[in-house]
């Protein structure tokens, strides 16, 4: 039972801030239309689903679907596998990359020349993966490709680039990275903007020079950035991102193996084993999220202060 205390506590503080409270409503329905009415569809995951008898009356196969996906003849393991590869790197990279470009933009003392370069590094993140794909098929194109004109110039054999899987996780990997890190050394550059500048001048009077200024104030003082941004990436490392797969390769069949992920798998099973077999896969990618995230912020409070993300 709610005590009458609380009660009027409760009421006072919606009339108080009916106004704040209001302009919620809109965001709160969107957010029960898109992310909690939909939980029912994850039923569909351990169904034969069929549009004759709905989410609720397809007969009921349990985890075959799951069964299914990692059986021995099935891509599952193969997918999985390219998934978190090249979203591992992803992550390790995204931040290694970004923090290095905003301590240099942080170290520039130039503004013209500060904001032309931080303009120039946030412009892919304007860029479509079309676009980008585009842009990669300019330097790895085996007529007119920029990388092949120079091995040609080198005395190096042209390679074949489009014809060789080997090589499409490390280019989709460097894309992803040249794409996402002027967007991301942003948020690192609003930290270091709320830094504590007596501290730095503090460690110039003590003769420390500016390596020593960013190895022992600026990168400790990032590390709560850091942590929140990698724990964000590591709760969708299980998702690969559809747009950069299908933008870069397309449906070349001799690439698409190499560098197929959850996503792209699921968009091309969802035609042939059907809405279950797609919402199984979908429900594996956001329990393995949330288990991974719950370790990765467990062992982050450990390691870090007691700091994470929730």
């Amino acid at each position: 039972m709610i005590s009458p205390k609380k009660k009027n506590v409760f009421f006072r503080e919606m009339k108080e801030n009916r106004i704040l409270y209001l302009m919620c409503v809109p965001a709160l329905l969107v957010l029960i239309l898109f992310c909690y009415i939909p939980f029912a569809g994850v039923w569909m995951a351990f169904t034969d689903f069929n549009v004759v008898d709905g989410i609720f009356g397809s007969p009921f196969v349990g985890f075959d679907n799951f069964k299914y996906f990692f059986a021995k003849n099935s891509m599952g393991w193969k997918v999985t596998y390219n998934t978190l590869f090249i979203n591992f790197f992803g992550i390790i990279l995204g931040l290694i990359v970004p923090i290095s470009i905003a301590v240099f933009l942080n170290e520039i003392r130039s503004k013209i020349f500060k904001k032309l370069t931080q303009s120039m590094m946030f412009f892919p993140y304007f860029l479509s993966w079309v676009v980008v794909g585009a842009i990669i098929y300019g330097f790895f194109s085996t007529d007119v490709g920029v990388v092949n004109h120079m091995l040609s110039y080198f005395g190096v054999k042209p390679i074949s680039w489009y014809s060789k899987p080997q090589y499409w996780k490390a280019i989709i990997i460097f894309a992803n990275v040249w794409k996402w890190s002027g967007y991301n050394s942003i948020i690192y550059m609003a930290a270091m903007a709320n830094f504590d500048h007596s501290l730095f001048e503090a460690a110039k009077a003590d003769g420390a020079n500016k390596l020593q200024c960013i190895i022992n104030l600026t990168i400790p003082m990032l590390k709560p950035t850091a942590v929140v941004l990698t724990l964000m990436s590591i709760g969708r490392i299980f998702y690969g991102d559809f747009g950069m797969i299908y933008g870069i390769i397309g449906n070349n069949p001799v690439l698409i193996d190499e560098v197929t992920v959850i996503d792209t798998y699921v968009y091309q099973s969802m035609r042939t084993l059907g809405f279950s077999y797609s919402t199984a896969i979908g429900l594996f990618q956001s329990v393995m999220g949330l288990i991974l995230v719950t370790i990765a912020n467990k062992v982050s409070k450990k390691i870090n202060d007691g700091e994470g993300l929730f």
